[in-house]
């Protein structure tokens, strides 16, 4: 499947049926925070964050989450948790987002970029 880089609203039946051609119910992305788009469809996080760093992205800037369609609208609908979220420079020791206000941020993020309801 080709990466798309999602940067106006799209339906998360669309992630729905993007997921289920890969990985069933689970689909990776990877969060810019600062140009505010999102990378999905990689088979890694890091085939994302390449897409976006070749676009201009910063890789400060970039988190990767994995989403779950079936759970649009509840906390587990976002997992942070990606091998490209280890970043002892930045502080960030775990493949968890630890800090809040960039957990926040993607979060504000998706949230605008998926719409909709799940099937």
């Amino acid at each position: 499947m080709d990466i798309v880089v999602v940067n106006k609203p799209t339906t998360v039946d669309q992630v729905a049926k993007m997921a289920s051609e890969q990985f069933g119910d689970i689909i990776k992305a990877t969060v810019d925070v600062k140009q505010r788009v999102m990378a999905l469809g990689g088979e890694l996080h890091a085939d994302e964050e390449q897409l976006l760093l070749d676009r201009g992205s910063n890789q400060s800037d970039l988190w990767g989450i994995n989403l779950y369609p079936a759970s649009f609208g509840k906390p587990e609908f976002i997992e942070f948790d990606s091998m490209i979220n280890l970043r002892p420079s930045q502080g960030n020791l775990s493949r968890s987002v630890e800090d809040a206000a960039i957990r926040r941020k993607v979060n504000r993020i998706v949230t605008k970029l998926i719409v909709g309801k799940a099937k």
